[in-house]
């Protein structure tokens, strides 16, 4: 039979009326005619929630409290996704529909050796390929897996994507389906900008520029492994029915063919700017890379090199921002915390009108950056709203 992965994020299972939904909704799935695998999220906030508890534990009771080790934090948060996959397993049960729960490393995911963001390097499903095969629904934990080291590693946020996606690709599926609490990807996202348009069909490349500047819709990784493995993603709403087809009214479909053009506007909280001599770029890149952080929008010129770093994946910043200080020396310097506002599209760059409307727009800004596809530039952190209202309003609704 075909298979279909599904992902249900964290608002997807986020207590027992919701997960019921979601059973129903494999259920009806399996009836007609498919092998399922589901891969879930934790339930609602635990990942932040265990974050809270881990800091509570490193900081109550010293006098010089340290950073929670990246490898203990891996050990607690991948709780959270096991509490989810036995929940639905047992709620499926009792539906009549076999099924059975899988950890990621139970399911053949195999990572770097990286905590906290670690990335993966390989997919062995065979234990699920002998389940479906004996009439199973599996359901898998996203957001993590094992390194070569036999160690639990987790995939940094929105792993549970990337989880989905890759199994996807190794087991040869029919599609991969994303549920949340939105109908598919937007030009904005709607709890900040109300006015944001919903986008039917977006291509790899459009979706992989919004993933990595910050769009919650899908995780970055996820959509690399998805355009190189030409995986079809449908990015749908747990609450809207499905046909007898199992589609949606109305949903995103990612493909490599997707030829409308796109405006999207999108929003990064917490970003530093890295400013070093550029002879110390090499040293500071792999500390970067040992930290498990990525170089985003790099500059060099003849002395010096600029770089912006996302810490939505450094729980440990403090400890980071004073590796990188050693390692970039007396010169080294890493700015205040900033948001990243970006407009994605095509040709922003290749004249001055899109620039230059972007600049004004956004008014105060430390940096701006530009590329093919995307115009960026660090912002106050507290403006970041209003500003993404205003480039929605310039970039997207005019050109409808």
């Amino acid at each position: 039979m075909a298979i279909v992965v599904q992902k249900y994020g964290g608002s997807s299972v986020a207590d027992a009326g919701r997960i019921a939904l979601v059973a129903d909704k494999v259920a009806a799935a399996r009836r007609r005619g498919v092998d399922v695998v589901v891969v879930v999220s934790a339930m609602g906030k635990t990942t932040d929630n265990l974050l809270t508890l881990a800091n509570d534990a490193a900081r109550t009771g010293v006098e010089s409290p340290r950073e929670a080790p990246r490898r203990e934090l891996d050990m607690l948060l991948t709780t959270g996704e096991r509490v989810s996959m036995a929940l639905l397993s047992i709620a499926l049960h009792s539906r009549g529909i076999d099924a059975i729960s899988f950890t990621g490393s139970q399911s053949g995911i195999l990572t770097n050796d990286r905590h906290f963001d670690a990335r993966i390097i390989e997919v062995r499903p065979h234990r699920i390929e002998d389940e479906l095969h004996r009439g199973r629904v599996v359901i898998v934990a996203g957001y993590q897996g094992m390194s070569y080291r036999r160690e639990i590693t987790t995939l940094g946020r929105g792993g549970s994507d990337t989880t989905a996606v890759a199994l996807a690709a190794a087991l040869g599926a029919e599609a991969c389906e994303i549920y949340s609490d939105v109908d598919g990807v937007y030009s904005a996202d709607p709890r900040v900008v109300p006015e944001a348009k919903h986008l039917p069909e977006v291509s790899y490349a459009h979706l992989q520029e919004m993933a990595e500047a910050g769009a919650k819709v899908l995780n970055a990784q996820a959509v690399e492994w998805a355009r190189r493995q030409k995986i079809t993603i449908h990015a749908r709403r747990t609450s809207d029915p499905v046909n007898e087809s199992g589609a949606t009214a109305r949903e995103t479909v990612t493909t490599a063919t997707a030829d409308r053009p796109v405006r999207a506007i999108v929003g990064l909280d917490r970003v530093v700017l890295v400013e070093t001599q550029a002879s110390r770029l090499p040293n500071l890149t792999r500390a970067l890379d040992d930290l498990g952080l990525s170089v985003m929008d790099l500059e060099v010129r003849r002395e010096t090199a600029a770089f912006a770093v996302g810490l939505l994946n450094a729980p440990d910043w403090n400890r980071c921002r004073s590796t990188l200080l050693d390692v970039g020396g007396h010169d080294a310097h890493v700015g205040e915390e900033r948001a990243m506002v970006s407009v994605v599209g095509d040709g922003l760059a290749t004249g001055g009108a899109a620039i230059g409307g972007f600049v004004k727009a956004i008014e105060t800004f430390d940096r701006v950056v530009a590329s093919p596809l995307r115009l960026s530039g660090l912002v106050p952190r507290e403006a970041l709203a209003d500003v993404q209202r205003r480039l929605h309003a310039n970039f997207v609704v005019e050109v409808s």
